[in-house]
């Protein structure tokens, strides 16, 4: 009997393609239609086209109302199109890979897509995995080989995969097919790192030879061997992998300032209903009243932008150019770009330390055991206890003082166990060098000191681990049990055999609210770590337990047990763990960890504060070492006061302390976990009502859950925007539940940076991406949404003004070219230019953050400057019009070339006292569109009379005509700037 999987549910298994296209062939065209027609204006103006075909409704040419709808669904579709043929392309490029796959006939090569579940797949170093898979064999004599997982949770460091023991004890690759073994897999699940399984041979004897299988047997589909060539047998494929199931689809997010566009949208649809309402009214519902009533609203149909939406991608798109290609923020990447005016609005910033605030660079700064200390100063006297300790044949017999032998003793021992008590594994690189590999910066911080005194890792892998003394001796340690660290558990511990002296020992080292309850009764822990906590320092508590044969052959038959139930293996796992192991443990020390902050922390949290943010720090460390940060990287402002709550332990106590802090403005509150999940479960509300109004709040002990908890209980209570900051992939949730996500690439990998609206490199990028991109995201967006509403509605005034002139007639001012041409060739070019446009220079918005305030306000785009615009629009347009009309009463016939013309040069002149900055493009646009204009009118003559329109005449009265229209604005413009300036503008004179 062959090799076989017996899966927890029996299904059909699906085929191992990558799919990540959105449509085919056939449902391209039907769901992208139907896409763009769940927007209301699009739905609108469709059916404005539509109302063309209709004899009663028609008004001028139909191109007309059909050319703008098939602009904006042709930029879409196209765009939709580009898009989706990438994501085809990378599809087809991952499917048609080749990998080998072991057959009784032998090797033989098969696409990707071809694997199936059950096959035995050979990948080689540097190969992406194709399939999830139990890995059964490797070329690496250990059994063992490491895999790089940054493609799947975007983590930097190399895992360790062990290969079945059975598999690998085989003589050969071939000797596979041979086996006669089952496999158990459980059902397919998101979660990349757990996984229960069996593996189940068949002996020779009576009975079976079962080995569990944990998440460390499994190879994972876009994972990257990185260590030697690995078999494995194909469990998941396709839909039911663990990348696939992981492959979210995030819902696109909706700025603030697209939603106030929206609204205004809608004031925009009642006003032309509203207006077309009235010319029938005036007209006094004669004749076919509901007839006219449709063709005035297919005549005003202009006043709601179906362009506005493109002009504002487009105007993202240009943003998130700028911010990508800026020099001083080198590295940042947008993600989502939809939201870059969300930038200028934020009022709340969550953000983690370890690796947001600080580098994440650890160094081992402090060591503590009881009665005595060292520190960076006296480290060297570590190195010469051990020495002393090492030159010894046994332990027990060192010669010397008593006093120095015990100290020499107990300094070796702490050392010892931080040298073989971690998941680091030493690599040699191609140049020969050795570099660490783990999973956590803290590992490799403690292995480098380790060697730095005198005790260095040479080698690791499943079964062994090597330690080497300042004397050049190989101390040779077996490994029999790892237990790694979890969120959860917050430790990690191992049991060795010493080869030297047969002893049998286990480590174990964690966080101290944990490992307090574990060790042997002492007088000195808690204080001490608090101590350090105070100077900033994490801190780390090391304990082990001697366990005789017996005593470990008990724990290890219990624990293979427990490895091997189905159901509830953790827990059944921890159980062990805790009944035989973690009981009584002999205190050994206690370590600091120093983590620097971040270059130009100090002065990114100064001046977001001073831009009107409120920080709240979210940390999973103590509440001692989160205190002393906020306070050096100067988030506590120095006449600040801190108030702190800890430990709390019932609602009443609770209620007591959030009734203190009411009355307590200006404080920063510093809250543990524990007292956190208290207040939301009890006084949710009042917790957040009292919290969200203080400048600074720093929660320590937080889980990721409890992150995420906090920044969407601030937004619904609220309702402002925040962003979070993070840099590990316990960010991840807390940074999706912001308006704002900001990830950091990190030492910790790459996770939260993947998860994130906007990638950086380092927490100071915030200054400049707030106060500076996300000032000129918000200010240009909101005045192209201006400009763009303003434009539509000046032509409709005026087309009002005509049919009132008319008798309310329902006849088309302008028709064809002119109607399309005017929101595209004619001024489209000098409004979108507003994208350019500055309020005020990079280094005044980045000096005074002051200035960020007044945006998080909306008065850029709000109802009150809607209706100046369209006071705007109302006076321009009736003005236009009425001069127009006036003016040239002797030549009526002339009347379209007229106030086009008028209504052309007035937009032009709109913009340009708009403009606070100007830039060459915005000049450019300018007179191109002048030029463009101007040589169009030779081949329009069924709109402009060439020999009226080079007149005198028309020239001095079309500028009388335009001038009247715009000049009044720019006084007041004027008076405004003199008795009622916008803050900006004093500093800018």
């Amino acid at each position: 009997m062959a090799l076989c999987l017996i899966a927890k549910e029996k299904k059909r298994y699906p085929p191992n393609v990558t799919r990540n296209t959105k449509y085919n062939i056939f449902s391209f065209l039907p769901v992208v239609l139907w896409e763009q027609f769940k927007f209301f204006l699009n739905l609108y103006f469709l059916l404005v086209a539509l109302s063309q075909f209709v004899p009663a409704l028609k008004i001028g040419y139909i191109v007309t109302y059909v050319a703008p709808l098939c602009f904006v669904l042709a930029v879409t579709i196209g765009k939709e199109a580009v898009d989706d043929m990438k994501r085809y392309r990378r599809d087809q490029e991952a499917n048609s890979q080749r990998y080998q796959m072991l057959t009784p006939s032998g090797f033989k090569m098969v696409p990707s897509s071809k694997i199936r579940v059950g096959d035995m797949i050979v990948v080689k170093k540097n190969q992406n995995v194709p399939a999830d898979m139990v890995l059964l064999r490797t070329t690496e004599e250990s059994g063992a080989c490491f895999i790089r997982t940054d493609q799947l949770d975007g983590e930097t460091d190399w895992k360790l995969r062990l290969a079945v023991p059975s598999c690998q004890a085989l003589p050969s690759d071939e000797a596979l097919l041979e086996l006669n073994a089952s496999i158990y897999a459980d059902s397919p699940h998101k979660d990349i790192h757990s996984f229960i399984g069996n593996f189940t041979r068949e002996g020779d004897g009576p009975g079976q030879h079962m080995e569990s299988l944990s998440v460390d047997n499994t190879l994972w589909t876009n994972t990257v061997v990185a260590s030697g060539n690995a078999i494995g047998f194909v469990i998941y494929t396709g839909r039911d992998t663990r990348a696939v199931m992981n492959t979210n689809h995030p819902k696109t997010k909706i700025g603030l300032l697209d939603s106030e566009v929206n609204r205004l949208s809608k004031i925009l649809c009642a006003f032309t209903l509203t207006l077309s309402l009235a010319m029938i009214a005036l007209n006094g519902f004669e004749g076919l009243w509901y007839i006219y009533l449709f063709r005035f609203l297919i005549l005003f149909s202009s006043i709601i932008p179906i362009s506005l939406r493109v002009n504002l991608d487009m105007g993202k798109t240009v943003y998130g150019w700028q911010i990508m290609n800026d020099k001083e923020i080198e590295g940042t990447i947008v993600r989502t770009s939809t939201i870059p005016e969300e930038l200028g609005r934020i009022e709340y910033l969550l953000s983690d330390k370890t690796g947001t605030l600080t580098k994440n660079d650890m160094e081992l700064k402090k060591l503590h055991m009881g009665t005595m200390s060292y520190s960076v100063d006296t480290m060297d006297e570590i190195s010469t206890h051990l020495d002393t300790a090492y030159s010894q044949q046994s332990p027990s017999h060192i010669g010397g003082n008593k006093a120095r032998r015990d100290i020499s003793s107990r300094v070796r021992d702490i050392v010892q166990a931080l040298a073989v008590c971690h998941n680091v594994t030493p690599v040699t690189e191609d140049n020969g060098s050795i570099t660490y590999q783990a999973s956590s910066p803290d590992e490799v911080a403690i292995v480098r000191w380790t060697e730095s005194v005198g005790l260095t890792l040479v080698f690791r892998d499943i079964s062994n681990i090597h330690v080497r003394n300042a004397g050049g001796e190989i101390f040779e340690f077996e490994v029999l049990q790892v237990f790694p660290f979890t969120s959860e558990t917050k430790r990690m511990g191992i049991i060795v055999r010493d080869l030297t002296s047969g002893d049998i020992t286990f480590y174990e080292k964690g966080a101290d609210v944990v490992m307090a309850k574990i060790v042997q009764y002492n007088d000195w822990l808690e204080e001490e770590c608090g101590n350090m906590a105070r100077e900033g320092l994490r801190t780390l508590v090391v304990a082990r337990k001697r366990l005789s044969e017996e005593i470990y052959q008990e724990f290890e038959a219990k624990y293979h047990v427990a490895k091997t139930n189905i159901t509830d293996r953790t827990n059944a796992m921890n159980a062990v763990v805790n009944q035989m192991l973690e009981q009584d443990l002999e205190l050994l020390g206690l370590t600091g960890v120093e983590d620097k902050l971040q270059d130009g922390v100090k002065t990114t949290l100064e001046l977001l504060r001073n831009a009107g943010l409120k920080i709240w720090m979210l940390t999973g460390d103590k509440i001692e070492t989160a205190t002393c940060i906020a306070i050096s990287s100067k988030l506590v402002a120095r006449n600040q006061s801190i108030h702190q709550i800890a430990k709390l332990t019932n609602a009443l106590d609770a209620q007591d302390e959030l009734d203190l802090l009411r009355g307590k403005k200006d404080c920063c509150l510093v809250i543990d976990g524990e007292s956190i999940q208290l207040c939301l479960d009890y006084l949710r509300e009042e917790f957040i009502e009292i919290t969200v109004r203080l400048p600074v709040v720093v929660c320590c002990r937080c889980s990721p859950t409890q992150k995420a908890d906090i920044a969407r209980l601030i937004k619904q209570y609220t309702k402002k925007r925040i962003c979070c900051i993070g840099d590990g992939g316990n960010d991840v949730s807390m940074i999706q539940q912001a308006d704002v996500g900001v990830g950091i690439v990190g030492k910790e990998g790459k996770q939260a940076s993947l998860a994130a609206d906007f990638s950086v490199n380092q927490f100071s990028y915030l200054t400049k991406l707030l106060l500076w991109h996300g000032r000129n995201s918000y200010k240009r967006s909101a005045k192209l949404s201006q400009f763009v509403i303003h434009r539509g509605l000046i032509i409709s005034i005026m087309q009002a003004v005509f049919s009132a002139m008319f008798y309310f007639a329902p006849i088309a001012l302008y028709q064809g070219m002119l109607i399309v041409g005017y929101t595209t060739i004619y001024t489209n070019a000098p409004v979108f230019s507003l994208v350019l446009d500055q309020d005020v220079p990079e280094d005044i918005a980045l000096l005074y953050p002051e200035l960020y305030r007044d945006l998080t306000k909306g008065r850029s785009l709000s109802y009150k400057t809607f209706f100046s615009w369209l006071l705007i629009s109302v006076y321009q347009g009736g003005a236009i019009m009425i001069l127009s009309i006036w003016l040239f009463e002797n030549q009526f016939v002339n009347i379209v070339s007229i106030s086009f013309t008028a209504l052309v040069l007035n937009e032009l002149l709109m913009v340009a006292l708009e403009i606070n900055t100007w830039h060459r493009l915005m000049i450019l646009s300018e007179i191109a569109t002048l030029f463009i204009y101007v040589g169009s009118m030779v081949f329009l003559p069924t709109y402009f009379d060439m020999n009226f329109i080079l007149t005198k005449t028309f020239v001095w009265k079309v500028a009388v005509i335009t001038m009247v229209s715009s000049f009044p604005l720019y006084v007041i413009k004027m008076l405004r700037r003199k008795f009622a300036p916008p803050s900006y503008s004093k500093l800018t004179g």
